[in-house]
Parts: C-alpha cells; structure tokens; sequence
C-alpha cells in the first residue's frame, strides 16, 4: 500500500473575538489544501490538521470545542488518540482564543510552531524556523486588519521568509462568522481555495480582492442618494445592458446577473461600487 501524502505546509489559525471571527490561512506545496487543512466554526474555534494529516482532526476537534474544552485540551485529546500522532502536525484557537499546537517528533524538517493571544501558527517541512516566525509576528503587528486580510498577510510574509521548501503549489482562506456569509444564511464569510498555481498566495490576494468587489460592505453613509439625476443615468445605463422596464426591477435583474445582489438594497440610495460596476460594464 502506497504511504499517505505528506500534507507539508505551513498554517496559521487565528481568531478575532471583536469581530467574532475565526479562520484560518494555509499555504502548502500539495494539491488543493484548502480541501484538507482548515476548519472552523463560529464561536466554537479553528483548527487546521496537516504533515501526514488527519483528516478526522477536523470535525473530531471541532467537536471536542463545541463540547467545551480548550484549545490544548483538544490537542491533547486528538494526539493521544492517534497512534500516527508522532507524523502528526495540528493547531488550534478555540472560542476564547486560547491556542496551542502540536509536532510530532516524526515530521519532516523543518518543523514546528508557535502560539500567542488568538493564534496558533505550524509548519513542515520549511526552508527555516523563520517561516514560523513572520507567521507569528505578522499576526501580531497587524491588529488593525481584518481577519481575513491579516492571515493574507501573514502567508505572504511566511513565503517571503523562506516558506515550504519544495516550493508552492495551493492555498486557502477560511473565515467564519455567525450569519454573516452570503444572504445571512451561511456562517462562511471568506472561503476562497487556489487549488494548483504557480504563484498561490499572490492568486489568493487576487481572489480576495474580487471576493471584497462582489461580497464587501461599504458604510451607508458613504452610499449615495439616488436623485433625479442620477435615476435617470440608472435607467439609460440598465437599458443600454438589456434591462428596461422599471429601475427597481432592471437594477434587480441586472445586480444579480453581475453577483452585485448583496450590495443593493432598494433603488433610493446606491453603493458606490456598485455604481461604479454599472458605469464600467455600460461605457
């Protein structure tokens, strides 16, 4: 029988207990880690499972905080489990933002993590200890981010400093929030996966930025008032795309065929980027 594939990378699982968010960044030279690595879930923590991973780390783990206990109680719990722990490579926040990880002995070189307030960063089978490092300090030094663009950069810092030594091949993005994914019926505010790319980090930022367009929220005192005027540049813009008839229901029609549909609400006011989607596609 063929042995596992090694999950070498490197990750770091975070939590931002303002926002309520916990997510998780990972970059790996493997085939589409996001579909192995990350896990998360609202109010409950993070967790990502790699280096001859354990898939069961995921959804045993999860369990285990949804039960209660800390992040290295859970550590504790799922290693002591396993008989291949020593391969073994695992991190987690959990809902307070306690965080601990673990390496195996048996992991390939180089190895290891570090943990502080609302994070737990990992990898294997790095250049150094500095990919770690910038994972850990990037973390630290940028509070003022949103969580999802602070384990951005944390990834791209981590590749700067050295990264996986076979190279890149994928990456992911995990950020959840209690309903605050699309159309407020979903937990899942960021989840993008750049599955083979020569340049996966750089791609992941591309998506993020397009995911920011299409998904992101403007302050409503920066929409504008839709006045005479301007309903009626909507109205010549709409038709000019193939949407005529009434500006609420061409505006509609046309918001949802662009996957604008969650920055607009109603035709009296208008998001600014929206407005300015609608200028670019009608020129």
């Amino acid at each position: 029988m063929a042995p596992d594939p090694v999950v070498a990378t490197y990750s770091i699982v975070a939590c931002d207990l303002t926002a309520r968010q916990w997510g998780v960044g990972v970059q790996s030279r493997f085939l589409a880690v996001g579909s192995v690595v990350p896990w998360a879930e609202p109010y409950v923590g993070a967790l990502a499972t790699q280096s001859y991973a354990n898939p069961r780390y995921g959804p045993d783990g999860l369990a285990l905080l949804r039960q209660g206990h800390s992040a290295e109680e859970v550590v504790e719990a799922l290693t002591s489990a396993d008989g291949s722990c020593s391969e073994r490579q695992v991190g987690v926040v959990d809902g307070g933002g306690r965080a601990a990880t673990f390496t195996g002995e048996k992991c390939h070189e180089w190895a290891g993590g570090r943990t502080g307030d609302c994070y737990a960063a990992q990898g294997n089978i790095l250049v150094s200890a500095a990919t770690v490092d910038a994972l850990a300090a990037t973390f630290e030094s940028n509070s003022h981010l949103e969580l999802a663009e602070r384990l951005i950069e944390c990834l791209a810092a981590a590749q700067a400093a050295g990264g996986d030594r076979r190279g890149q091949q994928s990456a992911s993005l995990l950020v959840v929030e209690k309903d605050a994914g699309y159309a407020r019926l979903s937990d899942s505010v960021v989840d993008l996966r750049v599955d083979d790319h020569e340049r996966p980090i750089a791609e992941l930022r591309r998506l993020y930025a397009l995911h920011r367009e299409l998904f992101g929220v403007t302050p409503q005192e920066d929409w504008l008032d839709v006045d005479d005027a301007l309903a009626d540049e909507l109205r010549e813009r709409l038709t000019r795309l193939g949407h005529a008839g009434g500006l609420r229901e061409a505006f509609a029609e046309w918001a949802g065929a662009a996957n604008l549909e969650e920055r607009v609400d109603g035709v009296t006011r208008i998001d600014p980027v929206v407005l300015e989607a609608l200028r670019k596609e009608s020129a």
